[in-house]
């Protein structure tokens, strides 16, 4: 178990953690969390990734841009550490023909640069958009679902996406299995 310093948790909200990935930053061992949305001392659009290093207990911090949206918000809700960067997904809250976000983006390890908590200003990273989901989630002519939560890359190098489906609470029930193919970095 490890405790969130008192200086990260004094800022949170109730929109949490959305994705853990273990991955290489230095040559150490670096555990990335992606906050979903902005916590309270977040500019608008921009959402923590968070790097905790194991062996020297040290929190530090990078900020993601989010896209914007009309109507809902935009949030992360997954991170993968390869080799090369991180892979995110980048979703709306919103489904049926209203959704527009559901991406799989990527940020360069060159662009993993983190800063100490409470530093005076934030680094924020560029992305890239490697895969528009929208239209895999719609070819099978279903409701496009919201909630886009799951990512891996298998040993193969081909990817994988899965909805959550809430348990069915006031959602379809529906669960999305989709294999993308291997992705451009």
């Amino acid at each position: 178990r490890i405790a969130l310093p008192d200086d990260l948790k004094q800022h949170e909200t109730r929109y949490g953690f959305e994705g853990v990935t273990v991955g290489q930053l230095n040559g150490q061992e670096v555990v990335w969390l992606a906050v979903q949305r902005e916590w309270k001392n977040d500019p608008k659009g921009l959402v923590k990734l968070l790097a905790y290093t194991p062996a020297s207990g040290q929190w530090q911090h990078l900020h993601y841009p989010l896209s914007s949206v009309v109507n809902g918000w935009t949030g992360l809700s997954e991170i993968t550490a390869t080799p090369v960067g991180l892979f995110l997904i980048e979703r709306d809250n919103l489904v049926g023909q209203q959704a527009t976000i559901k991406w799989v983006t990527f940020v360069a390890q060159d662009q993993l640069k983190p800063v100490a908590i409470g530093a005076a200003s934030t680094p924020v990273v560029r992305k890239q958009i490697v895969r528009d989901l929208v239209p895999a989630m719609r070819q099978f002519n279903g409701y496009t679902l919201d909630k886009v939560e799951g990512f891996t890359i298998d040993a193969q190098g081909q990817a994988f996406v899965v909805t959550d489906n809430d348990g069915v609470d006031n959602t379809s029930g529906e669960t999305l299995f989709l294999r993308l193919g291997a992705l451009p970095r």
